[in-house]
C-alpha cells in the first residue's frame, strides 16, 4: 500500500512516467491497478470532451487543432486515442500519433494511444479507469478520439462530459437516414473541411435537425476547417459553453455517473466468465435432446 500510496502522489503531481505506468496497470489488470484505483477521489473539475463521427471525418486533424487552442490558453490536456487493434496482438496502430507529432513531447500534453480490443462501441473497455487516472493528474480537458466504426459508437455519450459528432459536407444526402444512433448523441455538431461545396447547405440542414432535438440545449453547429484551425476557437467556446451547461443543470452529469457505475458493475459481476470453459460445458450439454439454452444460463447463473 505505501508503493501504491507513492505512485498516487507521482500522478496527482503529473508526471508523465507515472501516468503511463498507471495507465497500463489498469489496462491490464495488474497487481496493485485495484488498490491504485480504490484511492482515487471523484473529481468533476476536469473536462470530458468526446470526438466521434465517420471515418474521414478528421477528427484526429480536429484534435490537434483544439491541442494548438488549448496551449494557447495555458491549458493542461490528454489525449486518449482509441485505435483500431492489431489483429494479430490486440496492440494499438499507433495512426494518431503521426498526425499529432507537434505535441508528443509537449509538457502540458499527454497523448496515449489505446487499442478498441475487439469493442463494438469504439472504445477501449477500461475507458473509466483510465479516465480517472488521467482526472487524478489535474488536466483540464481530456480529449476522447473514438475508433470512427460508425453507429455503433454511441458508448462514447455514456462517458464524456461534452461529445462532438464530426461530420463533413459530404454527408448531406445521408443526414435524415441518421437519425438513430450517431447522430442522437451530439452535443455539438461540428462541421469540418466546411470550405468544400455544400458546406453552408449542410450546416443549415443540419441546424434544423438539431433544433428538433433540442431540449433546454440548443445543439450548436461549427463550421471549421481544421487544417488551418479555422472555426476551432469557436468550437471552444462552444464546449465551454456546455461545459457550463451541465454544471447547472446537472442531471446529465448524474446519468453519466450512473451509467459508469453500470458499466463496472457488469464487468466485475462478468470477470469470472470464461468464453473457454462455457464453450467447453456448451459442447456436452447441447448433446441432450432436451436441452434448452435459456434454462441452462438460468440455472447455471
Amino acid at each position: 500500500m505505501q508503493a501504491t500510496n507513492k505512485l498516487l502522489d507521482l500522478l496527482q503531481q503529473g508526471d508523465f512516467k507515472t501516468i503511463a505506468r498507471c495507465i497500463s496497470m489498469v489496462e491490464n489488470d495488474l497487481p496493485g491497478s485495484e488498490d491504485l484505483l480504490l484511492l482515487l477521489k471523484h473529481q468533476t473539475k476536469t473536462q470530458i470532451v468526446g470526438i466521434t463521427g465517420p471515418p474521414g471525418a478528421g477528427k484526429s486533424t480536429l484534435v490537434n487543432a483544439l491541442l494548438f487552442e488549448c496551449i494557447q490558453q495555458q491549458k493542461k490536456v490528454a489525449v486518449l486515442s482509441v485505435d483500431p487493434s492489431s489483429p494479430f496482438n490486440y496492440g494499438a496502430l499507433l495512426g494518431d500519433r503521426i498526425r499529432m507529432r507537434d505535441f508528443y513531447l509537449h509538457p502540458d500534453v499527454y497523448i496515449r494511444s489505446l487499442a478498441s480490443r475487439g469493442s463494438l462501441g469504439g472504445l477501449n473497455a477500461k475507458m473509466i479507469e483510465i479516465l480517472h487516472v488521467l482526472q487524478a493528474s489535474n488536466f483540464d480537458y481530456i480529449f476522447i478520439e473514438t475508433v470512427g466504426v460508425g453507429q455503433s459508437e454511441v458508448d462514447i455519450a455514456g462517458i464524456a462530459d461534452t461529445t462532438l459528432v464530426v461530420m463533413v459536407p459530404e454527408a448531406g444526402d445521408e443526414v435524415q437516414t441518421m437519425k438513430a444512433g450517431i447522430m442522437e448523441i451530439a452535443d455539438i455538431f461540428v462541421v469540418n473541411k466546411s470550405d468544400r461545396d455544400q458546406a453552408d447547405v449542410f450546416a443549415k440542414n443540419l441546424a434544423a435537425l438539431a433544433h428538433s432535438k433540442a431540449t433546454t440545449w440548443e445543439i450548436p453547429v461549427v463550421k471549421c476547417i481544421a487544417s488551418s484551425n479555422e472555426g476551432v476557437h469557436e468550437l471552444m467556446k462552444k464546449i465551454n459553453l456546455h461545459q457550463q451547461y451541465i454544471h447547472t443543470h446537472q442531471d446529465k452529469q448524474f446519468l453519466l455517473l450512473a451509467e459508469k457505475a453500470y458499466q463496472l458493475i457488469q464487468q466485475k459481476r462478468m470477470k469470472d466468465i470464461d468464453k473457454k470453459v462455457l464453450l467447453s460445458e456448451l459442447k456436452n450439454k447441447s448433446q441432450n435432446e432436451n436441452f434448452n439454452l435459456f434454462e441452462w444460463v438460468k440455472s447455471s447463473f
